[in-house]
């Protein structure tokens, strides 16, 4: 499977504070290295201050490493004018953990979905592309007359969904974007993003504390700890029989993965 976007030894340390600043330095990813295809649906898990917003982060292009590279079909990418990166910011799009909090209040969601395409200068039918994104997860075209608190918090993720989609991007980077939905409209939108990915090719990178959810959705899972990968495989074998101390105090915290990974046991 060809790579499209890839992280090779990415690392980065913030500065530490007062005299001995230097010396307290705190690295936050330490030789990091990722791949994400197209219908490649990656699971990235850990505990607070893994190094995963700093890992999205670099991804985005809002931050740049002090070590290591990142690419987009072999070509590299850094932090710099937004002239130099609307390709980029078209081609991998972002989906946040709270939509109420990034999307605009004062907007419709006609005007939601159409700024994307104006910033980053998108050239086409735009009410068409505005009408597919809809489409794409679900949504009736008479919701684009509303505002964010007139819809349900399920359909605020959609809209947040659809607003990633409508630049028509390869890679979706989704950051815990089922932490604050309840359990049958995580699943619904679980569904979503797993068609997205299996229907329509996409690559997915999914950032999340709920392993249930990434067991469910991503083949790959990469288990994040003090910056570092400390475990990585295809995500049955990982949860099943975890090789590290950290993975498996991950899996034994979940139930459910609990039970999944006895199973895994008792079948073999």
């Amino acid at each position: 499977m060809n790579a499209v976007l890839s992280a090779s030894n990415l690392g980065l340390s913030y500065p530490g504070r007062g005299l001995l600043a230097q010396r307290q330095s705190r690295p936050a990813l330490r030789g990091v290295s990722l791949r994400i295809a197209a219908g490649d649906s990656l699971g990235l898990v850990g505990g607070s201050g893994a190094g995963k917003s700093t890992l999205l982060r670099i991804l985005l292009a809002l931050e740049k490493p002090d070590a290591g590279t990142v690419t987009f079909n072999d070509t590299p990418v850094a932090p710099g004018p937004a002239s130099s990166l609307r390709w980029y910011r078209r081609a991998v799009q972002y989906i946040p953990q709270n939509p109420a909090a990034s999307l605009d209040p004062g907007m419709n969601v006609e005007r939601l979905l159409l700024e994307p395409l104006r910033q980053l200068r998108i050239n086409g039918d735009h009410r068409r592309m505005i009408l597919d994104a809809l489409q794409r997860v679900d949504l009736d075209p008479g919701m684009l007359t509303r505002r964010p608190r007139e819809l349900s918090g399920g359909q605020n993720q959609r809209v947040a969904i659809a607003r990633a989609l409508v630049p028509a991007p390869s890679v979706l980077l989704a950051d815990e974007p089922v932490s604050g939905l309840d359990l049958p409209l995580r699943n619904t939108v679980l569904d979503l993003m797993e068609h997205l990915v299996h229907r329509d090719g996409l690559g997915l990178l999914f950032v999340s504390h709920d392993l249930a959810a990434v067991a469910r959705l991503c083949s790959r899972t990469l288990v994040l700890s003090e910056g570092r990968i400390v475990e990585q495989g295809p995500t049955d074998a990982v949860y099943a029989k975890p090789q590290t101390r950290e993975a498996g105090e991950l899996v034994n915290s979940i139930p459910r993965l609990r039970r999944h990974k006895e199973d895994h046991k008792d079948r073999a």
